[in-house]
């Protein structure tokens, strides 16, 4: 990964959505529209995501040392915690303001500025959420990807004032804090998605591979009989894999080493975000060679015949 890349683009967007969110919020409280507002927290939290991820991505882009022998590229995880964790807390926020809108009794002005704002901030934020996804599938940035999805949602919440804004210029003032509820369930289900995902990173579960395209790999590597155990854990752009691989009993120690350095290296090389492979050397023991491997699918672990 191009942690460099990643930072001059987490800068970009900052700027991009502090500028969307100020106009939100400026517009909005003049306005009078807590939907809009509370659309211009949501920007806000995009700005503070920015600042977690180069945070994150800087301590992520640190060398391996003694205490983080592999690394320090989970930290990149630990900031979109944070990131989820702050969005679960700001939809409750806005959820309460949303519903003490119901009381209030005052009506948003909507005017051609108001509208004007939030059509040029939806085509700012779908320019961001596009630049974001395409760097974040360059680099596999897992944080650029999510934050990309976070823009992307401001799309939508920003479309759902909009059509809040026709509601009460229909006669319906009500619509303004139904909206502003929807936009708080919006980011608090964002917000435990981010969440859920982040965990399942540094809880070791198994990474997004294409265990098709790993049996190609390792059983036409030369020298493999077949192959067992196959594990793998971490995030995009980082996996880490290990597995057992089956060879000839009678070889010399040597060639059974070439033999594992090559499914190690053909790995690293073929399958996209892998990092690291331990390959550990099992002779044959005798019976029927088959190349076939049986998946077991309770475990994502791969057990040759």
């Amino acid at each position: 990964m191009n942690y460099r890349r990643v930072r001059n683009t987490l800068i970009l967007t900052f700027f991009m959505n502090l500028f969307v969110s100020l106009a939100k919020g400026i517009v909005g409280a003049l306005a009078g529209s807590v939907s809009m507002v509370a659309d211009a927290f949501h920007s806000l939290f995009d700005s503070v995501s920015n600042i977690v991820g180069l945070i994150s991505i800087q301590i992520a882009d640190t060398p391996p040392d003694l205490r983080h022998q592999y690394g320090h590229g989970k930290f990149e995880t630990i900031g979109t915690m944070v990131v989820g964790s702050l969005l679960l807390i700001t939809g409750f926020v806005v959820g309460y303001e949303g519903f003490g809108r119901f009381f209030s009794g005052t009506v948003p002005e909507i005017t051609p500025v108001t509208v004007a704002v939030m059509l040029v901030t939806i085509c700012v934020n779908i320019t961001i959420s596009l630049y974001e996804r395409r760097i974040g599938k360059e680099e596999n940035s897992s944080f650029l990807l999510a934050d990309s999805q976070h823009t992307a949602s401001d799309i939508f919440v920003s479309l759902s004032v909009l059509g809040g804004f026709v509601f009460i210029w229909l006669g319906y003032p009500v619509a303004d804090a139904i909206i502003a509820l929807g936009i708080a369930v919006l980011i608090i289900k964002m917000g435990a998605e981010i969440l859920y995902n982040a965990v399942q990173v540094l809880t070791d579960a198994s990474a997004p591979v294409d265990y098709d395209m790993i049996t190609r790999i390792i059983e036409t590597t030369e020298g493999v009989r077949s192959y067992h155990d196959f594990r793998c854990r971490g995030k995009p752009g980082e996996i880490f894999c290990d597995l057992h691989v089956v060879v000839d009993p009678d070889i010399t120690v040597r060639e059974g080493h070439l033999i594992g350095n090559r499914v190690r290296d053909r790995l690293k090389g073929e399958v996209g975000g892998v990092v690291d492979v331990i390959v550990h050397i099992d002779p044959y023991y005798g019976g029927a060679i088959s190349l076939a491997a049986e998946k077991d699918t309770d475990k994502d672990t791969v057990y040759a015949k």
